[in-house]
């Protein structure tokens, strides 16, 4: 217990010194270039404590079960007794891994609490035309294709450099022809989704197959998972605004062309 507490005080040692730079510019800019002084003072520090108390223990529990979590789950799931096989010229029989991938890059992307927010604002900025939960889960899709295809590019041990560049060409066919609207919330989208919760499995469980799979370098290809993370919804938030503006062009033609057809 004492060693756990050690930690956790070093972690938040650790916690302070980084948010500190961010607080003082905060303030400086507050108090010395707006002349102001901060409203709700009390209120403001016990939401810093709060701050660094939560990222503290986050920080910690990333240290003890996530990390260990998705490295134990990419070791199994890589084990030759499992698999039955001893290397990678057999890259579809790594099916299980791709289908863990792919569950871990849903529920993760769903559950991410930054895409929550801007979720919520996009349907209220769009006066309902955004459904919080359509856009989420076109961006939970999208996060768990391309963690299921960043695993297989770790597994074949092909280029990173090959999928991000084809990804962004399809990205920028489909910026031309998305509507307008939703192209900024798209971008934004593939940013948010590589947050708190999302970002510590996903490195674990790159990190985890490179180090198992024979031939593989976790430097070289243990990173980069989290581009595809950031990637693939992009392409499935804009190919959602696409697919409901064809859904919905061809119901208000279908409603026209029989208004016209009865007179």
């Amino acid at each position: 217990m004492t060693g756990y507490l050690v930690s956790l005080w070093v972690s938040l040692l650790a916690t302070i010194d980084d948010v500190l730079p961010i607080v003082g510019i905060l303030v400086g800019f507050q108090v010395l270039v707006l002349r102001r002084s901060i409203p709700n003072l009390r209120r403001v520090l016990l939401g810093f404590l709060l701050v660094l108390l939560g990222l503290a223990c986050f920080l910690e529990g990333l240290e003890r079960a996530l990390f260990p979590l998705g490295r134990l789950m990419a070791e199994q799931l890589t084990a030759p007794d499992f698999l039955g096989i001893v290397g990678t010229e057999h890259w579809e029989r790594y099916a299980w891994v791709y289908l863990f991938a792919f569950a871990i890059g849903f529920s993760t992307a769903i559950a991410e609490p930054s895409l929550i927010a801007v979720a919520i604002k996009g349907h209220q900025v769009s006066a309902g035309a955004i459904h919080p939960w359509g856009l989420r889960i076109a961006v939970a899709i999208g996060a768990a294709v391309g963690l299921a295809l960043g695993t297989y590019r770790i597994v074949t041990g092909t280029p990173l450099h090959y999928y991000i560049i084809s990804g962004y060409v399809v990205v920028l066919v489909q910026t031309w022809f998305a509507p307008r609207t939703i192209i900024a919330l798209a971008y934004d989208s593939g940013g948010v989704t590589t947050s708190t919760v999302t970002v510590p499995l996903v490195a674990a469980l790159g990190l985890g197959l490179a180090s198992n799979i024979p031939e593989r370098n976790p430097l070289l290809d243990g990173f980069g998972l989290i581009a595809f993370t950031c990637l693939f919804p992009i392409m499935t938030v804009m190919a959602y605004a696409q697919l409901s503006g064809f859904f919905t062009r061809r119901k208000f033609g279908t409603v026209s062309s029989s208004s016209s057809a009865g007179e």
